[in-house]
């Protein structure tokens, strides 16, 4: 597989005052330089933006060592991020895998540098329990394509001919050849998408023609582009709610199901439809060997901090769990 990089162009929108009442923040917001907080993710990039949100929203009960609890870095930025006063220089991990090894990794060494680690993937290594994948929204990954290709006439493929694209056994569409693009290696969403479709990573072909960042549209430069998107990250960037990387692309459907409502909103029905979760150590849960108390009242639970936030979740394009939001029965080790 060719696994040249696409350069992208930024394209950049300011932050929108939302309905709910609240302002969301840029879409690049790490915590500011010399801001630590209680509960340190990384991670996916899915979930960033809301992770930001949440950041900002989410009050430290007791002030230290800041009066917000949790910092989320972004899966894009600076080469390297710290998430404690002294020491935890550590480099930036993008995605959702990265994010993961980057939390085992301070599980195994006992640093202390990192709490948590969003992913927009379940766990795909069950071997020990040492990690629990707790879900706080809903999200879909369609595909997009450009708005002036031949490719955007009432698109609507079907899992086999996406399975054929993503192989190489399909290369045109509506007279266009067909130039498929794939996320970053390490990313949730690349995971999730193949898997769905049925392509191992062996399995893919050598047209697919590049990595991009996940749910970037302006890396979409050609008529046959196409690549997977988070349903809930291009309602969110469409919406002024996020920084703007749709470019002019459009999504999809997928077996004759739409990705959005009429409403705009997601259609939580859509084939491809995935929890996104923040994963914790189970040693930190209740009954585990070393409880957080601060890590618990964050995310277990139905009434955790962050399920409490069903109307932030939703603006930013997610759909809500309800009583299954904070459940902690999903275990595995990567």
């Amino acid at each position: 597989m060719n696994v040249k990089s696409r350069a992208r162009l930024g394209a950049v929108v300011g932050a929108a005052a939302l309905a709910v009442g609240f302002l969301a923040p840029a879409a690049s917001a790490d915590p500011a330089t010399g801001e630590y907080r209680q509960l340190v993710g990384v991670g996916s990039d899915t979930t960033q933006d809301i992770g930001n949100s949440l950041g900002s929203a989410i009050l430290d009960p007791n002030g230290t060592p800041d009066n917000q609890l949790i910092a989320s870095y972004n899966a894009t930025g600076t080469a390297t991020i710290q998430t404690r006063a002294s020491g935890c220089v550590i480099n930036r991990p993008n995605g959702s895998s990265a994010g993961i090894d980057a939390l085992r990794n301070a599980v195994l060494n006992s640093t202390g540098c990192i709490d948590f680690a969003r992913s927009s993937r379940g766990p795909v290594n069950t071997t020990t329990q040492a990690l629990t994948w707790i879900p706080f929204a809903k999200d879909a990954v369609t595909v997009a394509v450009r708005s002036d290709s031949a490719l955007n006439n009432n698109l609507n493929l079907s899992t086999t001919e996406l399975r054929d694209i993503y192989t190489c056994a399909k290369t045109t569409h509506n007279g266009v050849a067909l130039t498929p693009l794939l996320p970053q290696a390490g990313s949730g969403t690349r995971t999730f998408f193949l898997e769905k479709i049925g392509v191992t990573e062996a399995q893919i072909g050598s047209c697919v023609n590049g990595t991009v960042q996940e749910h970037d549209g302006t890396a979409l430069d050609t008529a046959g582009d196409i690549a997977p998107y988070s349903i809930a990250q291009y309602i969110a960037q469409t919406g002024g709610v996020v920084t703007d990387r749709h470019g002019v692309t459009v999504l999809g459907k997928v077996e004759g199901v739409a990705p959005r409502n009429a409403n705009g909103t997601l259609n939580v029905a859509f084939p491809y439809n995935r929890d996104v979760y923040n994963v914790v150590p189970t040693a930190k849960l209740t009954g585990g060997a070393t409880p957080d108390a601060d890590l618990i009242s964050a995310f277990s639970g139905s009434t955790s901090l962050v399920c409490n936030q069903a109307a932030r979740i939703q603006t930013f394009g997610f759909g809500t769990l309800g009583t299954a939001c904070g459940a902690t029965t999903l275990k595995g080790e990567r």
